[in-house]
């Protein structure tokens, strides 16, 4: 298992972000910004406070390979790559998304309040 507290990431992203405008010498200095992150990163938080509800699923993390394993045994991978055009595997997010709801009381008892997303930047 890979998890990151999602706050963490959200917090060390917005205090490099600060720093950096710091050291430009202001938001009109900087001309464009380069941000990796790391995609797949899963995270469901709670839309009235914005707060992540349990750990982020890290990209790496392998939990969720027999969860892919039984869908494409069952043949579900075409309806699948048809729709999304991914392949089955661990790596992507819908199957992290199916562990948290699964597994993850706080996300369970989230109801129409539940968000899910990836850490990657808009």
């Amino acid at each position: 298992m890979v998890e990151h507290d999602a706050e963490e990431i959200w917090q060390k992203t917005l205090d490099c972000a600060r720093q950096m405008v710091r050291q430009a010498g202001g938001a009109d200095r900087i001309a464009a910004l380069g941000i990796t992150n790391q995609r797949e990163t899963t995270v469901a938080w709670d839309k009235r406070s914005g707060k992540p509800l349990c750990h982020a699923i890290v990209w790496q993390d392998r939990r969720t390979a027999p969860h892919c394993r039984r869908l494409r045994e069952s043949g579900q991978e075409a309806v699948v790559q048809a729709k999304t055009g991914l392949l089955l595997d661990a790596y992507f997010s819908a199957t992290k998304m199916v562990w948290q709801m699964e597994n993850v009381p706080a996300v369970q008892e989230a109801g129409a309040h539940l968000a899910f997303g990836t850490v990657d930047p808009i």
